[in-house]
């Protein structure tokens, strides 16, 4: 049996560096934010490489959609799904999740706010996928009547190991110990925006406690979105796993 897992993330929560830590599982591929090309040319906004991603990934959802349904290698038990909530857009049918596995990945606001900037600029709340990420999660959770499985991104980076475990634990899969280290430099299947977004990743061999400890400072702006998106982050965090 597959488990098609969608892990459901805002940016800057550390999710390229779990994208690698799936791929290096023996029986995963991974597919990486399926929907951006979707997202860009629906709300025309400017990211880096906005052409370029439009140009090289398919733009309609349905199709994106049925790609993720479609059968997968032999071999294979685990297609990973680094989603970012905020692609999925409100004209989008949500008939198609009860097909996936759900999880989130989520990060204290600020750290979040402050890498984020670092690429975007100007931001607002819907640029951090807290908001789809509460919608989603609940939209899970009464569908499913169960609680997703939350994890955050502090624990991953300081606990990597306990964390895996308890998330594999939660998703009825085994735990493999190549989720803890890979190879530095790009992948196939990364994105064309990897240059954009991934020089850190590609440094990295795997999760970097460091990175949680970063100092992080906020101008006036962003500390009032954080105050925003403090609410949203404690709403999934009350129900994060617990290595």
């Amino acid at each position: 049996m597959v488990t098609r897992l969608a892990m459901w993330s805002g940016p800057r929560n550390v999710s390229t560096a779990f994208m690698r830590s799936w791929d290096s599982r023996d029986d995963t591929i991974v597919v990486d934010e399926p929907f951006y090309a979707h997202y860009l040319r629906e709300t025309g906004i400017d990211h880096p490489g906005r052409d370029e991603v439009i140009a090289a990934q398919e733009n309609d959802w349905r199709r994106v959609v049925d790609a993720l349904l479609a059968p997968v290698p032999d071999g294979v038990r685990v297609l990973y799904q680094k989603q970012m909530a905020h692609h999925l857009l409100p004209g989008m049918g949500r008939e198609w999740l009860a097909a996936m596995t759900h999880a989130f990945l989520i990060r204290e606001p600020r750290p979040m706010l402050a890498s984020l900037a670092e690429k975007l600029g100007e931001l607002s709340l819907l640029a951090t996928g807290l908001s789809q990420q509460v919608e989603i999660f609940e939209y899970v959770r009464r569908r499913s009547g169960r609680v997703p499985p939350v994890v955050d991104a502090r624990d991953l980076l300081e606990r990597p190991e306990a964390t895996l475990r308890a998330l594999c634990a939660a998703l009825e899969l085994p735990f493999q110990p190549a989720m803890l280290a890979w190879r530095a430099g790009p992948r196939a299947s990364d994105g064309v925006w990897a240059r954009h977004w991934y020089a850190r990743v590609e440094a990295s061999t795997g999760f970097d406690p460091a990175e949680s400890e970063r100092p992080v400072t906020l101008t006036a702006a962003q500390a009032a979105l954080e105050v925003e998106c403090r609410p949203l982050y404690e709403h999934l965090h009350a129900h994060r796993l617990q290595p």
